[in-house]
């Protein structure tokens, strides 16, 4: 609360400043408020940011922020040097944007309030909202994009709805799933000891992890970062069920990293370059995150590039190459599943930091896993031989989890503790019947 308050006193004094000198037609240098101090005793992620800020850096953020915090924050103040109302277009601004009734400022409201006429300051500014600032190079601050033609920072200076809850509110919000951002966390209530996989995954699992635990120090204390490429690409291949998915939010789980998973239906369009443009939208809120995309069912968009005997083969075939460069040019940790490995394009395969195989499991896994999938409540009928069943039914994971849901629920409708052998055969035969094997 009071980094806040310091904030909008702050951006105050910097704007009544800047139009103290500008009515005045002062010819002497203005002097702008020093850099914000930030109380001692506030540990507020905002604190965190403001104290680590260069002086231009506190500038834009206390710029942008304001109207967040006060809507009419910037209408007040202009108000008072014109009563009678009128525009000052040096300051740039956006009115009535949207919901809005209030100024909003612009990349032009930045560079009039912190430099005035003077070109060589503008420019450098511009500079730093063009990509060299570490709150652009975050993805904290972005300037709005523009129409062809009309000037670059006439875009409104926008921070991210991310770092804007995080900012105010103490938390990070996470982004809403839709069309500006087609992907949804996902998360898991189980532990790693509570996945049953073969030792020699669980093996190629280190290595992940491993990346994420080492490799930034790595890079900086060896020297690595300008060979080394950012980010880690992951390919888990298997088939359906098999604990791909679990396997990716238990690593977010361990790590304290979100996890979204890419819905792929509202991914892929029809319409050229717009699947581009839907995946770019994942990327760019992805940036400087710490988040891990799950590609699930990976095949659909980083399948096989065909022979060019169409326009849409080699509009496809586009796609598939700006696929390759956006996943390498990621500095996070990204997984593809598919359940063929064959599937996947091989200038991706090249790509892939690691290959990580989820077989269907073994009698004895399957047993460990109609152990602990069991409910703890329920009692199984004496003839029910589990070891038995795992060997003779060859199921996944899901498949397991499924069948012990049908079962149980069904002991349950009956008012009963007892899980009944023919209604767990019932449960494995439909798992079977959807796969259209025969069930002996």
């Amino acid at each position: 609360m009071k980094s806040i308050k310091h904030l909008l006193s702050y951006c105050q004094a910097l704007v009544t400043s800047r139009l103290n000198h500008h009515f005045t037609a002062n010819d002497m240098p203005i002097s702008l408020p020093g850099p914000l101090l930030i109380p001692v005793e506030d540990y507020s992620p905002l604190s965190s940011i403001l104290a680590e800020a260069s002086i231009t850096e506190q500038q834009v953020l206390a710029i942008a922020l304001s109207p967040h915090i006060l809507p009419a924050f910037y209408d007040r103040i202009i108000q008072e040097f014109l009563p009678n109302g009128g525009d000052i277009i040096e300051m740039g601004g956006v009115k009535h944007a949207g919901n809005h009734r209030g100024f909003l400022p612009t990349g032009e409201t930045l560079l009039f309030i912190i430099a005035g006429d003077d070109i060589e300051e503008r420019l450098e500014i511009q500079r730093a909202l063009l990509g060299e600032s570490r709150l652009v190079k975050e993805g904290v601050v972005y300037l709005e994009a523009v129409k062809e033609g009309e000037p670059l920072m006439s875009g409104r200076l926008i921070i991210a709805p991310e770092w804007l809850a995080k900012l105010l509110l103490g938390k990070e919000q996470l982004p809403v799933f839709g069309p500006d951002f087609p992907a949804k966390p996902v998360s898991t209530l189980l532990d790693w000891e509570d996945l049953v996989i073969a030792e020699k995954t669980r093996e190629q699992l280190d290595d992940i992890r491993t990346w994420l635990q080492h490799n930034t120090t790595l890079v900086d204390q060896w020297k690595l970062r300008r060979v080394i490429k950012p980010g880690y690409r992951v390919l888990f291949y298997g088939p359906p069920g098999t604990g791909k998915t679990l396997t990716a939010t238990l690593i977010g789980k361990e790590f304290g990293r979100d996890v979204f998973r890419i819905d792929l239906s509202q991914v892929v369009s029809k319409y050229i370059g717009e699947t581009e443009k839907n995946l770019e939208k994942i990327f760019q809120r992805a940036e400087n995150r710490d988040w891990i995309l799950f590609f699930d069912e990976a095949d659909a968009l980083f399948g096989k590039r065909s022979n060019v005997q169409s326009s849409h083969d080699r509009y496809a075939n586009q796609e598939v190459a700006y696929l390759l460069q956006r996943v390498e040019d990621f500095p996070g940790l990204v997984i593809l599943a598919s359940n063929f490995k064959n599937n996947i394009d091989k200038a991706f395969m090249r790509r892939f930091n690691a290959v990580v195989h989820f077989p269907v499991p073994s009698p004895a896994e399957r047993y460990k896993l109609w152990q602990t999938i069991l409910p703890a409540s329920g009692t199984l009928e004496r003839d029910i031989q589990l070891k038995e069943i795992a060997e003779k039914y060859e199921l996944s994971g899901s498949a397991i989890v499924q069948a012990v849901h049908y079962a149980s629920l069904k002991a349950f409708s009956k008012g009963d503790l007892i899980i009944e052998k023919k209604e767990l055969l019932a449960g494995i035969r439909r798992e079977f019947e959807k796969e259209d094997r025969v069930f002996k």
